[in-house]
């Protein structure tokens, strides 16, 4: 018997203890989810590194902007007397309680908390108490006037401002109030869109351009297509059934919020331009030269046409003699 059991046991699947047990998500057990704002940062392989590098400079930033991040500790507020008072009270025992768990979840609501994006290589930072276009602006034009790199494994970061459900009908219904602040008359502006989608495959490109487009253009007919240098970038990050949506300027001066493009020196492009100078200077000296063979070969063609004039004029001379 003993021996039919321990069989049974070496015949069970690897996975057999572990098929209820689901694997814990990045983030701390929280996943992104429409009414989050915050940051979408993508990145090379490396999210653990991503999402270290990402506190690091938003905390650096953050603290400049907005301070110093208050911790809430609500229980050292309370005086000694009071609670010397409450200590044999029961309904001041249960007050505590409750402010000690009021403490410890606005603790775990820091002003950055990363969360579980549902995609590969894209870490998404919630934040709290901040404007998250503010902040990215301020890093992004900071560190291009410096071109000084603080990141290693960080590529795009873009400021999150709102997020809804990925669904057509969810999507026209949300823009509709969050476009307000920048297209809705007076205000307008130069508008382009630019869309990603990941993990999602019910989505359409070409209609959600359409319509957010259609969106723009009804809250001011004066809003305007500019793909080339737009003032305002609308941002379309859909992520499985969420849509997270975001504003943004100077989306081509900072190289598509490009950490690693901003802070690029303009020697590159100067060296690719003095390259194509030179380029287009060696062809339009190779041009005169095969211009001249090319001349040379016509100059060639008439001399044996005029010597071959030359050949016939006798025999014309002679026919008109005759």
């Amino acid at each position: 018997m003993a021996a039919a059991e321990a069989a049974a046991r070496k015949r069970r699947p690897k996975g057999h203890f572990a098929a209820g047990r689901a694997k814990r998500p990045r983030g701390g057990g929280r996943q992104l989810e429409a009414g989050m704002r915050g940051i979408l940062i993508t990145c090379n392989m490396n999210e653990r590194k991503c999402v270290g590098e990402a506190y690091s400079l938003l905390g650096e930033y953050g603290d400049l902007l907005y301070g110093p991040e208050q911790f809430s500790d609500h229980e050292e507020r309370l005086s000694g007397s009071e609670r010397e008072e409450d200590e044999d009270d029961v309904e001041a025992a249960l007050k505590k309680e409750v402010g000690q768990i009021r403490a410890s979840t606005e603790q775990n609501l820091r002003r950055f908390q990363s969360v579980e994006s549902g995609a590969n290589n894209v870490v998404f930072i919630r934040t709290q108490g901040i404007e998250p276009e503010d902040l990215v602006h301020h890093i992004l034009k900071d560190m291009h006037a410096t071109k000084k790199k603080k990141t290693r494994v960080i590529l795009r970061m873009l400021p999150i401002s709102g997020t809804c459900k990925a669904f057509m009908e969810d999507m026209k219904k949300y823009t509709e109030t969050f476009f307000e602040p920048w297209f809705k008359a007076p205000n307008k502006g130069t508008f382009q869109i630019v869309y990603k989608a990941r993990n999602n495959s019910h989505m359409s490109r070409e209609e959600v351009i359409k319509e957010l487009a259609g969106i723009v253009g009804s809250l001011n007919p004066e809003n305007k297509v500019d793909l080339n240098n737009p003032q305002y970038t609308i941002v379309v990050e859909i992520i499985k059934t969420v849509c997270c949506l975001s504003v943004v300027r100077d989306y081509v001066l900072f190289r598509k919020y490009n950490l690693q493009e901003v802070v690029k020196s303009n020697k590159d492009d100067k060296q690719q331009n003095t390259s194509s100078l030179t380029e287009e200077q060696n062809s339009k000296v190779v041009k005169p030269e095969a211009e001249g063979e090319q001349k040379s070969s016509e100059e060639v063609k008439l001399e044996n046409k005029n010597q071959g004039e030359t050949e016939a004029e006798p025999k014309g001379n002679d026919m008109l003699t005759v």
